[in-house]
């Protein structure tokens, strides 16, 4: 009777322990949909932007690039942070300061304010967002790992393609002249429930090492060198509109120099300190491949919204709501398939995220053709389906790949790592971005636009992108060992 007693108590206290952690995830995921979102809600918000506050091309430029430049500035040594002082605390520090300067970009009365607000954003989501997969590491394991993560992929996914839907419903709710405000006090009431929500919810202390000591090291000069390789390899990128000419590409080989630089340093500093990173991650290659894969999705799936909102609004003069409920498809198939993907890839492994790029691929294409063949005013519904198509197997690529990539990492490096497999999205995207622009005013551009040339151009660059992400994929396939998708579930706590 006594061990019956025992049993259920037990039974109940592993439920309630269980249904904390998944309160813990949905904190998590809420914080990541908003710093995530602010990438993408943006974009549709800028003609508001210039009618509200008079801002300059070059300041438009920048209330998108600053934030991407300074989110992937902070990724690495943010999770790194976390690791050693404790996930809860950093990850409360950042939701503060993203929420103060949400609200301080909404009361932006000029170009420069809006920047600097953009700026302080961009720096406290990139402290938020490593935490997030830190904790997952910490919370789950085996299959409910990857269930998290893909919980955590369909929040990815769903952020980047519902915003400019949910930047246009805010614009038009509210005006064009303040509308944009409130694509920033969004946010306000968000990180004002969450606050409480995290300090409550999320597990504190320190990771500590296998001694039971608390991991100290910073590594302050890794810290440095990676800020100043990250900026210099993201600037040309960010800027690439902004700065015509050919010498911002000069700062690629100094970027690829100070980066060799921050590699020899880390090489030498972990001989007798934990190193900001540790490169002996990267002989794993679930986590080599995976963080490859990574940047090369990346670079193709964010330019996607990318020229399809330049096309929609400018081209197609669709309001910015028009435009959001366009790509909204993506997101429903996005989010169907992460979530169910994160549920599956543990028994199916890489497999599953070779077919999700190959679903990529033929939904871009398959785009691509339905412009082509009718690029009016309904053209928002003739590529409902294929986007559709591309969104579901996006959502089987970025959280399976997110959980195979960290299946083998400790959770005591889990921040850090989850902070470099972030900055090599971040750079992918920004690459991205620069590349497939590019191609797509080549077309679009000057005193002729072609837009449905420019987009048709644009979006076979972005499913190049997602195919050479594919044959990563395909290799890990080939010659990765047999055991892998059991793998991914069984990462250590």
């Amino acid at each position: 009777m006594h061990l019956t007693r025992t049993t259920s108590q037990q039974d109940s206290a592993e439920g309630r322990d269980t249904s904390a952690r998944w309160r813990a995830l949905a904190v998590c995921l809420t914080a990541s949909f908003m710093t995530l979102l602010d990438v993408s809600i943006v974009n549709v918000a800028l003609p508001s932007i210039r009618t509200g506050i008079g801002a300059s091309q070059s300041g438009l430029q920048w209330v998108l690039s600053g934030y991407a430049l300074a989110f992937g500035l902070v990724l690495v040594p943010a999770g790194r942070v976390g690791d050693i002082r404790g996930r809860r605390n950093v990850f409360m520090v950042g939701l503060v300061v993203f929420t103060v300067a949400s609200s301080l970009a909404g009361a932006a009365q000029n170009e420069g304010w809006l920047v600097a607000a953009r700026l302080v954003q961009g720096v406290a989501g990139g402290i938020l967002v490593p935490q997030v997969s830190g904790f997952i590491q910490q919370m789950f394991r085996g299959a409910e790992r990857g269930r998290a993560f893909g919980l955590l992929g369909a929040t990815i996914g769903v952020s980047t393609a519902v915003g400019p839907l949910l930047g246009g419903l805010l614009i038009q709710l509210f005006g064009t002249h303040e509308g944009w405000r409130w694509v920033f006090y969004v946010n306000l009431p968000i990180g004002v429930v969450l606050l409480p929500l995290a300090y409550r919810l999320l597990p504190g202390g320190r990771q500590r090492d296998g001694g039971g000591r608390a991991r100290g090291d910073l590594d302050p000069v890794g810290v440095v060198l990676l800020g100043l390789g990250t900026v210099a390899l993201l600037l040309p990128f960010v800027q690439e509109r902004e700065w015509p000419g050919a010498q911002k590409w000069a700062l690629l080989p100094v970027a690829l120099a100070v980066l060799g630089g921050f590699v020899a340093w880390e090489r030498h500093y972990g001989r007798s300190h934990e190193p900001l990173v540790n490169l002996a991650l990267f002989r794993r290659r679930s986590y080599g491949l995976g963080t490859m894969l990574s940047l090369l999705y990346f670079a193709g799936f964010t330019s996607i919204f990318f020229v399809m909102t330049l096309f929609l609004q400018n081209g197609m003069r669709y309001s910015a709501l028009e435009a959001g409920a366009a790509i909204t498809p993506f997101a429903l198939g996005s989010g169907t398939a992460a979530a169910i993907g994160g549920r599956v890839v543990t028994r199916i492994g890489r497999p599953l995220v070779a077919a999700g790029l190959g679903m990529v691929v033929v939904g871009l294409l398959g785009t691509v053709l339905a412009v082509h063949q009718d690029s009016g005013r309904s053209v928002g519904l003739v590529t409902a389906l294929p986007l559709l198509f591309a969104g579901v197997g996006s959502g089987l690529v970025i959280s399976p790949n997110q959980t195979l990539t960290l299946s083998e990492v400790p959770v005591d490096r889990a921040g850090s790592a989850g902070g470099v497999l972030q900055t090599a999205q971040r750079i992918g995207s920004a690459a991205g971005i620069a590349a497939v622009g590019s191609v797509f005013f080549s077309k679009a551009g000057g005193a002729r636009p072609d837009w449905s040339a420019g987009l048709q151009a644009g979006l076979i660059t972005s499913a190049g992108l997602a195919a050479l992400a594919l044959v990563v994929a395909l290799v890990d396939v080939t010659t990765g060992p047999p055991n892998a998708a059991q793998e991914a579930g069984d990462g250590k706590p």
